[in-house]
């Protein structure tokens, strides 16, 4: 709909403008003006510039909002701003608007929501009638006829509440920290001496790197609880590996998920040649917010409970969020801050979720995280 609109300014002889986040963004726009714009005999494109120009003189070009100041001095007709809450509001007040002013343009802001910035506070301004300039709409995933109701109903079940309501809701949802929800809830696990009979266990192995803490976090596989958190730092690894030996010797867990990145790939080989069940963890940007989602969702079910911990729960508590353009997510402890024992919680809960997925839990992570053959 964006692009057959600013396709349509720049028939009537208007200079429309798609801006994006990104110049890859970007694209996403251009590709669509494109494909319309060939269908019009005498329309010149040029892929360099990125730019449609008509037969009636009127044309459309792509650009990108990563630096507001690149788009100041043109006057416009009609914008798209595509993605907008991911597109510095600098760029809107200090570069579009005016360029909007010279010749008494409109624009069409669009985007997913991410929490209550710029682009939530113009959609306030459009709901409210005495803005006469601004209208605003909010449209739901459900509100397509293109998608099946079962993709949408599958969403709900297995991501966290936040991110369905922010991404098949259309809600904005509150920003910063929050990724964690009912965590104080959550904090009745019992402090246990040993190993229940006929329990099985599970851990998950955050290895220190410089200032950072190396955290081992064991956890009851029949019920959700955490009997466990081992969190130290300034050893060396002769005795942090003795450390999760003597964990593995009480506690017997059937498999420990241990980050393999940087200094954890010779470590891992060690706890292999001492018998001891680990399967590496790659972490990626991809994978990290797999298990964060995975751990979110077990607090929000209440199927999880931790020790009453402060800097466990403190660190649950103050963990963040922020939504990229590409439309992933990023998670991060806040500066200055930890997220040892997050990432620890979250590899045994990811263990746990492998050793509950109908398959065996070595034929799982056998195939997400292939480790060497003298490991296996």
């Amino acid at each position: 709909m964006a692009a057959a609109l600013v396709v349509e300014a720049a028939l009537r002889g208007g200079h429309a403008w798609w801006v994006g986040p990104t110049y890859q963004m970007a694209g996403i726009g251009w590709r669509e003006i494109k494909g319309l714009a060939k269908q019009i005999p005498g329309t010149e494109v040029s892929e360099v510039e990125r730019r449609v120009t008509f037969p009636g003189g009127g044309w459309v070009q792509a650009r990108s909002a990563d630096n507001p100041d690149s788009l100041r001095g043109e006057g416009l007709d009609f914008v798209v701003l595509d993605e907008a809450a991911f597109v510095d509001e600098s760029a809107w007040t200090e570069a579009i608007r005016p360029a909007l002013a010279d010749r008494q343009g409109r624009a069409l802001i669009i985007s997913t929501p991410k929490g209550r910035n710029w682009f939530w506070r113009a959609f306030q301004a459009g709901q409210d009638t005495t803005q006469a300039e601004w209208r605003s709409w909010q449209a739901p995933t459900s509100s397509s006829p293109f998608i099946v109701p079962s993709e949408i109903d599958a969403a709900r079940a297995g991501l966290p509440d936040r991110v369905f309501r922010q991404e098949f809701l259309a809600e904005f949802t509150e920003d910063g920290g929050g990724v964690f929800r009912g965590v104080r809830e959550a904090a009745t696990a019992r402090k246990l001496d040993g190993p229940e009979k006929g329990h099985r266990y599970v851990a998950g192995l955050d290895l220190a790197k410089l200032d950072d803490f190396s955290v081992l976090t064991v956890l009851d596989d029949e019920t959700g609880e955490v009997v466990l958190v081992d969190r130290f730092n300034g050893v060396d690894y002769t005795v942090q590996r003795g450390r999760v030996q003597a964990a593995h010797a009480k506690w017997g867990f059937l498999t420990l998920l241990a980050e393999r990145n940087s200094i954890g790939e010779p470590f891992i080989e060690e706890l292999v040649r001492l018998h001891i069940p680990v399967q590496p963890f790659t972490t990626t940007h991809a994978s990290k917010a797999q298990i964060v989602d995975a751990l979110a969702l077990a607090f929000e079910r209440r199927d999880l409970r931790i020790p009453n911990d402060p800097v466990l729960v403190g660190e649950l508590e103050a963990y963040e969020m922020e939504r990229l353009p590409g439309g992933t997510f990023r998670y991060n402890a806040p500066a200055g801050l930890h997220d040892d024992c997050v990432i620890s919680l979250a590899l045994a809960w990811f263990a746990h979720a492998g050793l509950n997925t109908g398959r065996t839990f070595v034929a799982r992570f056998k195939t997400l995280f292939p480790v060497k053959a003298e490991a296996a």
